[in-house]
């Protein structure tokens, strides 16, 4: 027969495991998206007209980006290619493949994309939740991407990122537009440091430059923003419409 102590100290160590289990996970679970003014950010590298600042995370072993560019594009031209799902392929830096998919509005759409990664490291995939939000009174937009990796089946090719956060804001300045680019990935699986370490530059940084000159492309001109009567932003259209 198992005497009363022995049930006690059972009751304990389950206890106890289950805490020290609970513990583990919070503390390897990544900080949430640092803010664009958040103390902390280093200023990494510039280049022409686009600054590249990181962070720390913790929790993680991927640091965070900040960039900041001004762009020589007014903001109407830019979110013609935002509201593009296929758009990703063109202006950001190794994506492959991008659609969007499953059922959205202008406020809240989904999409997948692929960035292709360097042999013989596996490409990356990713599912995303695309929320766009903006303020007639100021003008700015802001989107935000987050990863939801449970939505779509994953391929036995590719490695599912699990998490990623980004944040773009685009403020308007007359006929240029500043935009200011957050984003922190973790993007599974083994990495060398050399491509970590060269990626969260050189993404960004090429990425802009790319979506500074696509923005100007002819498909992209004479766009009009869409406000509505509370001063949200409802959408995208070609001037004449």
């Amino acid at each position: 027969m198992i005497s009363t102590r022995a049930h006690g100290f059972q009751r304990l160590f389950t206890g106890m495991m289950g805490l020290l289990i609970t513990l583990t996970a919070a503390a390897s679970k990544p900080a949430p998206l640092p803010p664009e003014q958040a103390d902390g950010w280093s200023l990494r590298q510039e280049v022409d007209n686009v600054r590249i600042y990181t962070m720390e995370r913790e929790g993680s072993s991927f640091e965070a980006f900040k960039a900041v560019a001004e762009l020589d594009v007014p903001i109407e031209n830019l979110m013609a290619v935002m509201i593009n799902p296929e758009s990703c392929k063109e202006w950001v830096h190794n994506c492959i493949e991008s659609y969007a998919f499953g059922q959205g509005s202008f406020q809240e759409r989904y999409a997948y994309s692929v960035n292709d990664m360097p042999w013989p490291v596996t490409d990356r995939d990713y599912v995303l939740r695309i929320q766009t939000q903006g303020d007639a009174t100021t003008g700015e937009i802001i989107m935000t991407l987050n990863a939801m990796p449970d939505m779509r089946a994953e391929f036995n090719s590719r490695v599912r990122v699990d998490r990623s956060d980004t944040h773009y804001r685009f403020i308007p300045e007359g006929e240029r537009t500043r935009m200011v680019w957050v984003q922190h990935t973790e993007p599974n699986g083994a990495l060398p440091g050399w491509l970590v370490n060269s990626l969260i530059v050189d993404i960004p940084v090429k990425s802009m430059q790319a979506l500074e000159a696509v923005a100007k492309h002819n498909r992209y001109q004479n766009h009009r923003l869409q406000w509505g009567d509370d001063g949200q932003l409802q959408g995208v259209a070609p001037a004449g419409r």
